[in-house]
């Protein structure tokens, strides 16, 4: 009896024994470190993240092979190119002359009465145009004529007048309205308008149109030569159709 008792207990120990080192075979995976959750924030400092936002990557399972060595190659240097035909001689610029009246269809008299001029008939609104570039010499923004005195000088109601670079003076009058930048000295560009025809001063009643006159630089208010001294219907022929005659050459004559 008291061996059969013995058999048992032995067996107990043993099954004992053995549940207790299969415990400790489970919880000894407790003490590894998990791996990180599939869409995590992580920091990464090859990506750069707008203000306020966070980079999502999914970690990689795999290991990278190392990049192989790449050695860096110089370029060739190539000759550096030549100027050709360095011994060209340069062409002398040519002065650009353009019709005073833009956009509109235009007739110019063929003669004027008392002076060398030429009335420009169109319509009101129409652009008088620097017909060289040059500088600003006189603005007159204020119709003074009164059709009882008819003082001289006050004719031409709004008015500008221009200093080509060829050394000779444009003028335009009967305007409706002045380019308001436009003072005394500034620089212009052939083409650039300087005002609206229009019927002020003496042409009050009359058919609109821009009287023009050609002359050299005086003082201001000398009006009786800044009105006209040399014919301009032969130049402005000429600038219709593209072609730059200059009218400094009889200007100095006259003058």
């Amino acid at each position: 009896m008291r061996q059969r008792l013995g058999l048992v207990f032995l067996a107990m120990a043993a099954f004992v024994t053995a549940a207790g080192l299969a415990v400790l075979a489970s919880t000894d995976g407790l003490t590894q470190t998990p791996e990180p959750l599939v869409g995590a924030a992580v920091a990464d400092p090859t990506f750069t993240v707008a203000a306020g936002h966070t980079a999502t990557i999914r970690p990689s399972t795999t290991t990278r092979a190392p990049m192989p060595k790449t050695t860096a190659v110089s370029p060739r240097p190539t000759a550096t190119p030549t100027l050709q035909n360095q011994n060209t001689p340069t062409l002398q610029k040519k002065n650009k002359y353009v019709f005073p009246v833009g956009g509109c269809h235009a007739t110019a008299s063929r003669a004027h009465h008392d002076y060398p001029a030429a009335d420009i008939f169109t319509h009101v609104g129409c652009r008088f145009v620097s017909p060289v570039d040059g500088r600003i010499d006189e603005v007159s923004r204020v119709d003074l004529w009164n059709s009882r005195t008819n003082v001289g000088r006050d004719r031409g109601g709004l008015s500008v007048s221009v200093i080509g670079v060829d050394g000779v003076r444009y003028y335009g009058s009967h305007l409706s309205a002045v380019n308001a930048l436009l003072r005394p000295g500034l620089q212009v560009h052939a083409g650039q308008v300087l005002g609206l025809t229009g019927k002020t001063g003496s042409a009050r009643n009359t058919p609109a149109h821009l009287h023009f006159g050609i002359s050299w630089p005086t003082a201001a208010g000398k009006w009786w030569i800044r009105r006209g001294a040399v014919a301009p219907q032969p130049y402005l022929n000429a600038w219709r159709i593209g072609r730059p005659t200059s009218p400094a050459r009889a200007v100095a004559r006259a003058r």
